[in-house]
């Protein structure tokens, strides 16, 4: 049989949005994951990588996140067909930017293509969250879902899976600030309480409401008045340095709003032109100066694509 082999990309997401703790996520246009898939003759996913903190990711096919959506996928179809697959991590793990999602999403189009397109994008999403699941520990599309579908993605349920795309105004950008440390996202979730008092539940769902109706009105001010984290921030702020301080300098920049990226340690802000985001960006990156952090900061508008096929 003829070696068929491609490249894929796909990027990085952010996951929660402040008020959508595990159900609202929206794709970035960077950083992002990039993965040469070849078929083999023997069966097996062979897994290779490289890039930003390469040598922490589990090379096993099963312990990784390409590799286990790939073998999500194989075994769904009863397929036996090997692939060799080299990663190059763009997105760097525990970074808070979807990085196991970019991967998986990478992997489960890329082989997908490869084996002549048996299944639909829509489902393909069980197995990336299979993927996803060997790094966080559950089953959670707020990252993947993005990654696959691009925009910004509302998880209105898990059982059934119930993925809806939300709009996306025009002047909508995005900042993301990544500081040079990590947090490990099983850890971040473990820190979370069981319970949350009736009182944040009933705001926090207001909050969820009022993002949701603003994307559809691009109200700005709404969107900004509903970005409160009930949830998630109060305990995971904790774990970045100056969190409150970035926070503050992102709107004192000009942002709509501003929380943490997944489980961090990277921050997000959204603006409400690409001049605002980059200045917010910049504001950010000096706040965590103050606290001797470097950081790199991407800032673009919400990326819409499905993670794409290079040659």
């Amino acid at each position: 049989m003829a070696v068929k082999s491609l490249k894929v990309c796909a990027t990085g997401s952010v996951a929660n949005v402040s008020c959508g703790f595990d159900c609202i996520g929206y794709a970035i246009a960077k950083p992002a994951d990039t993965l040469t898939i070849k078929t083999k003759d023997s069966p097996g996913v062979d897994i290779t990588l490289s890039g930003s903190k390469a040598d922490t990711i589990p090379a096993a096919a099963k312990y990784n996140t390409a590799g286990k959506a790939i073998l999500s996928l194989l075994n769904s179809l009863g397929i036996d067909q090997g692939f060799n697959v080299h990663i190059e991590k763009g997105v760097p793990p525990s970074s808070g930017l979807g990085s196991s999602a970019a991967s998986a999403a990478a992997a489960v189009v890329g082989v997908n293509e490869l084996l002549g397109k048996p299944l639909k994008l829509e489902e393909l999403l069980v197995h990336g969250m299979a993927g996803e699941a060997v790094a966080s520990g559950g089953f959670h599309a707020d990252n993947i879902a993005p990654a696959l579908f691009g925009g910004i993605i509302l998880i209105r349920s898990y059982d059934p899976l119930d993925i809806l795309q939300l709009p996306v105004p025009e002047n909508l950008f995005s900042t993301v600030v990544l500081p040079d440390f990590v947090i490990n996202t099983r850890d971040a979730r473990k820190i979370m309480p069981n319970r949350v008092p009736l009182k944040s539940a009933v705001e926090q769902a207001g909050n969820l409401a009022g993002f949701t109706h603003g994307l559809h009105k691009a109200d700005f001010n709404l969107l900004g008045r509903s970005m409160v984290d009930l949830f998630a921030e109060p305990v995971r702020a904790e774990l970045i340095p100056g969190y409150h301080i970035v926070q503050k300098a992102s709107m004192g920049a000009g942002a709509i709003g501003c929380g943490i990226s997944g489980s961090g340690p990277a921050l997000f802000a959204l603006s409400d032109s690409e001049e605002k985001a980059k200045k917010v960006g910049f504001a950010m990156v000096e706040a965590f100066k103050k606290n001797e952090l470097n950081s790199t900061a991407y800032s673009s508008s919400i990326h819409k694509k499905s993670p794409e096929i290079m040659d």
